[in-house]
């Protein structure tokens, strides 16, 4: 795991490693200063040496200030490479989330993935900086404060040393009771990221139906549960500050006895050679040696709730694509013409997984029309989501242009075929940035021209700004049927073999629908077209008709000829037809 996180360092490294110098150098500075006042007392006070109490004051002050320069520049060091880290590691986890199949994408939910990029990589970059600071400083402290302090008087410094276990046992009882906790705190933003999200997508269903209220007691059950395991965990964490006082507080009693003691003694007799000097030396150090150590616990609490974070985090970056490219990819599509060669395919990655196509064979011709129709789940998305290789099939072969598919460049492969979703995404930006997604050195006659194939210039013109007019995210400001025409302008704009709309007419009236069936046969005639539709009229006059049914392929042909063989076909145009009478 941890080598898995260092990668993200990078150009940072520089940075990262003159910190633990920085801090060395203030912890140098700052471990002479006690010697520097004891000599101060033990020479120059007691004995009224005005000269050597000048300049004795004078190395102090250049001490401090040596301390206090190398302490700000570890600061600045340590924040520029803790967020140029946590800068990297948002970039690979989101590169990393580009290369990911859909399937991969289905084994994180939106809400765990954004948790992960924002909450998670903070907590770790967190843990990074004081790893690269505190951690480096507490042990060099410890180390040459505990040095120092035994040669002033072992006896005296060994009251350190037994200090040591109690916090041992301390930190260990601390790290089995919260780091459970954390864990599942982090699981739970998780959940709380998802009630949000789900709240604004459907933010408009909520106040229809007045479930306002409801919405919000969701909310407060998921957000009492983080309160509730925060503060379990918080109150494990709280239990390491007074054991720290204990053992400070403790650690000053016993020296400030034993040294008055010694103090005394070497008054009755010289050959103790206790000073004064010398008690506020070991006063100092034991400050140090317990601030150290306090600092070490603080580093220890938050690599505990770092290290659940830095789990979720390598647990995204180490999700590898099951979609990859052969040794010898092929770069060039020769044509749009498919064929499915005894295709089956399920969604589950065990072999005794479900399959949701079995059995497809299918030969579409390049520049052929095509119809699919098919009721509710009988898997016509699935079928066509195989063409661009959004997934792999699970058993036989997808062709296109007389290829397999897998045998082609991935990316090269889908710039040759454009689908349009049954989820309709536009992006932030104007009318134009989302049409030029298909094409981003594309005119604007070029915009304009698939604008006017896709029924969309005419509406695009009636808005306040034109093709400048900004959408808002998601595309709030569009209507269902505009974001369906955006979309399938989009796609024409990527000038494609193949193109697939997945119910991507549903929203636009029936004239439209007419005009942009009749715009794709006149204006993109060698473009093989894929249609799946819920009307028979969107297909109806399509070079051959697909009849799905459970995951297979039940009748192929033209409407008259399905309706002539195909019940299925048959009865979902009657039952069309009585609808339209009725209505």
């Amino acid at each position: 795991m941890i080598k898995k996180l260092m990668r993200s360092i990078r150009e940072y490294k520089l940075t990262t490693i003159l910190t633990p110098v920085l801090v060395a150098l203030e912890v140098a500075m700052e471990v002479i200063i006690p010697l520097l006042m004891s000599m101060l007392i033990d020479y120059g006070i007691e004995k009224n040496d005005m000269g050597y109490i000048v300049n004795m004051g004078l190395l102090l002050v250049a001490c401090a200030a040596l301390s206090l320069f190398f302490g700000a520049m570890a600061g600045v060091t340590a924040a520029k490479a803790s967020a140029g880290f946590a800068k990297n590691l948002r970039h690979d986890m989101f590169y990393s989330l580009q290369d990911f199949s859909f399937r991969n994408i289905d084994n994180f939910s939106n809400s765990s993935i954004i948790t992960r990029l924002t909450t998670d990589v903070t907590n770790v970059q967190n843990a990074y900086q004081m790893i690269i600071r505190m951690a480096v400083r507490s042990p060099i402290m410890f180390t040459f404060s505990l040095i120092m302090a035994f040669s002033i008087d072992p006896g005296m410094a060994l009251i350190f040393i037994g200090t040591i276990p109690i916090l041992l046992v301390g930190m260990v009882i601390i790290v089995k009771i919260a780091k459970p906790a954390f864990e599942k705190v982090f699981r739970i933003y998780d959940k709380m990221n998802n009630v949000v999200g789900e709240n604004l997508r459907g933010i408009r269903v909520v106040k229809a139906y007045v479930r306002e209220e409801e919405e919000t007691k969701k909310f407060r059950r998921v957000s009492g549960d983080i309160y509730s395991n925060f503060t379990r965990a918080q109150n494990a964490l709280i239990i390491s500050m007074p054991l720290m006082m204990f053992c400070v507080y403790a650690c000053m009693i016993l020296i400030s006895w034993f040294g008055a003691g010694k103090i005394v003694d070497s008054g009755n007799d010289p050959s103790v050679g206790f000073t004064t000097g010398q008690l506020m030396s070991l006063v100092s150090y034991a400050m140090q040696i317990l601030m150290s150590l306090m600092m070490l616990a603080m580093v220890f609490v938050m690599i505990i709730m770092s290290r659940a974070s830095a789990e979720r985090v390598v647990e995204l970056l180490d999700e590898k694509s099951d979609l990859k490219n052969c040794d010898n990819p092929i770069f060039n599509v020769k044509d749009g013409s498919i064929k499915f060669s005894n295709v089956s395919f399920s969604y589950g990655r065990d072999k005794n997984a479900k399959l949701c196509l079995s059995d497809i064979n299918l030969d579409i011709k390049s520049g052929e029309t095509v119809g699919i129709i098919g009721g509710t789940g009988s898997s016509k998305s699935s079928l066509v989501q195989l063409i661009p290789r959004l997934y792999d099939v699970s058993g036989g072969e997808v062709s296109v242009g007389g290829v397999d598919v897998r045998s082609y460049d991935i990316e090269s492969l889908r710039n040759e075929v454009a689908m349009v979703l049954q989820k309709n995404v536009l992006f932030s930006g104007t009318v134009s940035d989302n049409i030029r997604w298909g094409d981003e050195n594309a005119t604007q006659e070029e915009v304009e021209r698939v604008c006017r194939l896709a029924q969309a210039d005419e509406f695009i013109r009636q808005m306040p700004d034109g093709y400048n007019t900004m959408i808002e995210q998601g595309g709030a400001n569009v209507s269902g049927g505009q974001k369906q025409r955006l979309c399938i302008a989009r796609a024409l704009l990527k000038k494609p073999k193949i193109i697939i709309l997945d119910d991507s007419t549903s929203a636009v009236d029936t004239r439209t629908d007419a005009l942009i069936r009749e715009a794709f046969a006149t204006e993109i005639p060698n473009t093989t077209k894929l249609i799946i539709a819920q009307r028979i009229s969107s297909v109806q006059h399509a070079d051959k008709i697909v009849v799905m049914e459970n995951g297979r392929i039940t009748a192929v042909g033209t409407h008259e000829e399905l309706m002539e063989n195909s019940d299925v076909y048959r009865e979902i145009y009657i039952s069309q037809q009585k609808g339209g009478d009725e209505e």
